[in-house]
């Protein structure tokens, strides 16, 4: 390589890398947040509280790492075991682990010249990472086309919006290594097929199987990419032996990738990483399956929306413009490669092999869209360079015009083709990096100060075995910033270890426990009118977690039936709980006992609970309500907004409308069965249509309504949530504008 060339590479990567950075590093003044307001979402040093909760789980990982080497909180019987999650049973460590190595790295490296917090590195580690991929991309695609074509892909990867913004400062997470990997992987495994001797062969497959083995470290979701990649190279080599073509070179890069990756993978993570690997595809048909594998608990995951299907708008939102791009560039490779002329002029490095994996490539990231909207990321690499070749062609089409008769300009004027050139690849690079800029406004830190307080006042105030009742989605930051135990977090039932427990002794219950059953006794406490109840089914899961339905299970052998029994004791003492259990469902006295142990703990442990927000509170009912016989729930209404007041007229953002001098109100035109007014602790009621079937609540310390389902009108979750009063099982131990802490009122 000439020192020109090597200055324009270069310059080039440094460009892509730079234009990522500061990028992302503009996100952090969260532009869609007013001024006045931004101190609130804002930490102690200045930094926005980290956007996705998953990032206060890597945090707290990565802090174990360093303070005792491993990722969990102790060793038992040899397996890393993560008291923090799914309290109080805890669960085995079963997660990738190189972002804590990477950022226990660098937080080690920095701390040698100065002294930075360990959740600053957090926040800043993914605006230097996410932008290494469009380096990536740019060497990728420097391989078939020119350098416009290459720094198109560059740019494209690191501006594609949803990696984008899955990498800014404060996400925390393993998607800061999804675009980076897959285009990693699948170029050295491009070099190591199409090399030119077996010796060059050889060792790329061995750097592609490392590199695969390092991708296995970052993403439980690293299957995909191997699967792709073996079962295509795969047919490729029954295809051309059928041809009679040569391939004993292709079978050897083969056999040392795939042998490399599974020797690295089982020698290095465990042998169940393996079997998890044969046995994920049998476990994502299940997951596909009507009834899942939690029958007949509710399905908690489809309420992640990044688990649901995503619309065409959302998959063009996410890509970006390399979505359009990229599918031209797929027809226009098409159109060259197969014309030999100009395939020997414009992609004489192209080969079929790359192409048709090109192809099958996009494919298999439009068919994993089934699985959820975060799936959207599996088709940024192949399309960013597909659209990089794209706009190669381009730059080597215009070229043409230099030996052109008719433009005598091109040809006294040589650098006018390489304007025109430039013009191509801004014309690609400028609309995406305006569509980034665009998207800055949406990002709202997932936490504030109320939140962190909250917290903060749990960890000084209470003790450590305290387990934190609260929605899964904030699970991960009470572990972490609390510092206790939760019930339900982030990782909700465990799902990336259902392929590995039916061989993992850890996990004594196989896909009974963790599993979503946590999320529907939560949820039925909340929604119920009987607050003893929602004491019982709190101190179960607090004391003995799962358990009890676990237990009771073995005697029924009908999981529906289990909880209705359970529904019908968690609410009464446990005298009361043996009679019901002996006269109404014939258990013998020792079965009954056998589970009342569980179900009605002597010494219940000690609990908060968490109530915080109105947003996403729909699910609570749905899943609280949940009919184990019909496998469904109903539809309930639940809606949220903020109040406005302008003279006498309140309206809010969810078309409450009242007149405050008449007391009339309506919601969508409706009059509602009860209105309930809370001020300052004060709660007033009034009855308003008998007939109507919901309710509406106006929270005037807040300025917010809600509208909820008559029928939980009186529920715990109205208590508790809503009017922060009322409870005669439950007190209030903290409270602040957003969030209350609530304790139980006394031991029973």
């Amino acid at each position: 390589m000439s020192k020109k060339r090597l200055a324009i590479t270069m310059a080039v990567i440094l460009i892509i890398f730079l234009l990522g950075f500061i990028l992302r590093v503009e996100t952090t003044h969260i532009t869609g947040i007013p001024t006045s307001e931004k101190a609130f979402y804002q930490d102690q040093n200045g930094l926005p509280y980290m956007y996705e909760m998953d990032s206060y789980y890597n945090y707290r990982l990565t802090k174990n790492y360093l303070d005792h080497g491993y990722m969990g909180d102790a060793i038992v019987n040899g397996t890393q075991w993560d008291w923090h999650s799914y309290a109080p049973s805890g669960v085995p460590m079963d997660y990738p682990p190189l972002i804590a190595y990477l950022t226990a790295l660098v937080y080690k490296f920095l701390n040698l010249f100065s002294s930075i917090p360990l959740l600053t590195v957090c926040f800043w580690l993914p605006a230097f990472l996410g932008p290494l991929a469009g380096v990536v991309a740019y060497f990728f695609t420097r391989r078939f086309t020119n350098e416009y074509g290459a720094a198109a892909a560059g740019i494209l990867a690191v501006t594609a919006p949803l990696y984008f913004m899955r990498t800014v400062p404060g996400w925390f997470d393993t998607d800061m290594f999804n675009v980076f990997f897959p285009l990693l992987v699948t170029w050295l495994f491009v070099e190591a097929v199409q090399g030119k001797n077996i010796k060059n062969q050889m060792g790329l497959s061995i750097l592609t199987a490392f590199s695969m083995f390092l991708f296995a470290l970052a993403w439980n979701g690293w299957q995909y990419q191997f699967y792709l990649l073996v079962l295509f190279c795969a047919i490729y080599i029954l295809w051309r032996k059928l041809r009679g073509n040569e391939v004993k070179n292709l079978i050897c890069t083969l056999l040392v990738f795939s042998i490399g990756t599974l020797i690295l993978v089982g020698v290095f993570t465990g042998f169940l990483n393996i079997l998890k690997l044969f046995a994920s595809p049998a476990e994502l048909l299940s997951l596909s399956s009507v009834q899942g594998p939690w029958s007949p608990w509710p399905d908690i995951y489809v309420s992640v929306s990044e688990l649901t299907k995503p619309s065409l708008q959302e998959v063009i939102s996410g890509v970006g413009i390399a979505l359009f791009t990229g599918l031209f560039g797929l027809l226009w490779i098409f159109r060259v490669m197969i014309n030999k002329k100009l395939k020997k002029r414009f992609l004489n490095r192209m080969s079929w092999f790359f192409y048709s994996l090109l192809v099958v490539w996009i494919l298999i990231g439009v068919l994993s869209l089934k699985e959820g909207e975060r799936f959207i990321m599996l088709l940024i690499p192949p399309l960013v360079v597909s659209s990089g070749i794209m706009v190669g062609l381009a730059a080597d089409y215009l070229s043409l015009l230099k030996k052109s008769e008719k433009f005598n300009i091109f040809r006294r004027k040589k650098n006018l083709i390489k304007i025109l050139s430039l013009c191509v690849l801004l014309l690609i690079a400028v609309p995406a990096v305006l569509n980034v800029y665009e998207s800055f406004s949406t990002l709202t830190p997932g936490v504030n100060d109320d939140m962190w307080d909250a917290a903060v006042w749990i960890n000084n105030n209470t003790s450590n075995d305290t387990v934190v009742i609260t929605s899964w989605s904030y699970g991960h930051f009470f572990s972490a910033i609390a510092d206790r135990p939760v019930a339900f977090d982030g990782r909700t039932a465990y799902v990336e270890t259902l392929p590995s427990r039916q061989f993992d002794s850890a996990y004594s219950f196989g896909t009974q426990s963790p599993s979503t059953s946590r999320e529907y006794w939560i949820d039925r406490a909340l929604v119920t009118n009987n607050e003893s109840l929602s004491l019982g089914i709190f101190n179960m899961i607090a004391t003995n977690g799962d358990l009890g339905y676990i237990t009771l299970d073995k005697y029924t052998g009908n999981t529906t039936k289990s909880v209705e029994i359970l529904n019908n004791i968690l609410g009464v003492n446990k005298t009361t709980a043996l009679n019901i259990l002996m006269n109404n469902y014939n258990l013998n006295q020792e079965s009954a006992e056998n589970v009342l142990q569980y179900t009605h703990p002597s010494n219940p442990h000690h609990f908060v609970l968490v109530t915080n927000g109105l947003k996403g509170l729909y699910w609570i009912f749905q899943f609280g309500t949940w009919d184990f016989n019909k496998m469904e729930s109903g539809n309930y209404n639940y809606s949220y907004g903020d109040v406005e007041v302008n003279k006498n007229i309140l309206n809010t953002t969810n078309n409450v409308t009242m007149n405050l001098e008449t007391g009339n109100v309506t919601w969508n035109g409706q009059t509602p069965y009860c209105l309930i007014n809370v001020t300052k602790g004060d709660v007033k009621k009034q009855y308003i249509n008998v007939d109507s079937s919901f309710c509406v609540i106006l929270l005037m310390d807040t300025m917010q309504t809600v509208v909820i389902d008559k029928q939980f009108e009186n529920s715990t979750f109205t208590k508790l949530w809503l009017e922060r009063s009322n409870s005669t099982v439950f007190k209030q131990v903290y409270e602040n504008e957003n969030v209350a802490l609530w304790e139980p009122k006394a031991t029973t």
